[in-house]
């Protein structure tokens, strides 16, 4: 991926009616988003609209569409919004944002992220310090690693080389209706472009760009869609 088309302006396509857009656009990258996600949240649950969202407990607000399952533990500052469905044993740890329509399933973890919408991460993943873009589905198991071994700042690679971050906490960040593959895990700093496709079992360990799919041992080849057919080749 090139430098230009890391920037937030590039690598989303952010509704103007997403309650996220004005808060990621105000950042020429989106991983310099993540460190501003918490107070992003405070601010916004200054002026939510009673109509739609409630007060859960103390930082945590719901829309009043979500469907809440038992044995889920929410923590503050959180807002998830409309028609999302929370299920058995998720954990979301704060500084969390689920946009509509998505989905925190089964003994899933969420810390310091945001969900654009339409996201699903439904069955034992962890999602930590990312951004998943509209559409984003997660296999069983997906893991966004958000910490290095060493506990350096995560670079993040360009074709012009590496593009320091200044973050010790940095996962994933996807844009629009990207599937990553059961069991796949995206190292720290991984950049994936709409509508790709990470196999099952990978270690994505470098930019995946737009309209590509990722292959366990590394490789990456163009999505080519057969004739009125959401197919691969």
């Amino acid at each position: 991926m090139s430098l230009c088309e890391l920037k937030t302006e590039n690598f989303f396509a952010l509704s103007s009616d997403s309650m996220c857009t004005e808060f990621l656009l105000k950042y020429e990258y989106p991983w310099q988003a993540l460190p501003e996600i918490g107070d992003f949240i405070l601010t916004l649950q200054q002026n939510l609209s009673p109509d739609r969202f409630y007060q859960h407990a103390p930082g945590v607000y719901l829309a009043k569409s979500v469907k809440l399952f038992p044995n889920v533990t929410l923590m503050a500052p959180t807002i998830i919004c409309e028609n999302v469905e929370i299920r058995p044993g998720a954990f979301i740890r704060g500084n969390v944002f689920v946009g509509p329509e998505s989905v925190v399933g089964n003994s899933t973890e969420v810390k310091n992220s945001i969900f654009i919408g339409k996201v699903q991460a439904p069955h034992y993943n962890y999602i930590g310090d990312s951004i998943l873009g509209w559409g984003t589905h997660c296999g069983a198991g997906v893991i966004t690693s958000n910490l290095r071994a060493d506990g350096a700042d995560i670079i993040v690679h360009t074709e012009a080389g590496g593009i320091a971050t200044h973050l010790r906490k940095f996962g994933a960040i996807t844009a629009e209706n990207v599937e990553i593959g059961c069991n796949a895990v995206l190292n720290p700093g991984s950049m994936v472009g709409a509508s790709s496709r990470i196999y099952p079992l990978s270690s994505v360990r470098k930019n995946v760009p737009a309209h590509s799919i990722y292959k366990q041992d590394g490789q990456i080849i163009p999505l080519i869609y057969e004739p009125d057919q959401d197919m691969l080749k």
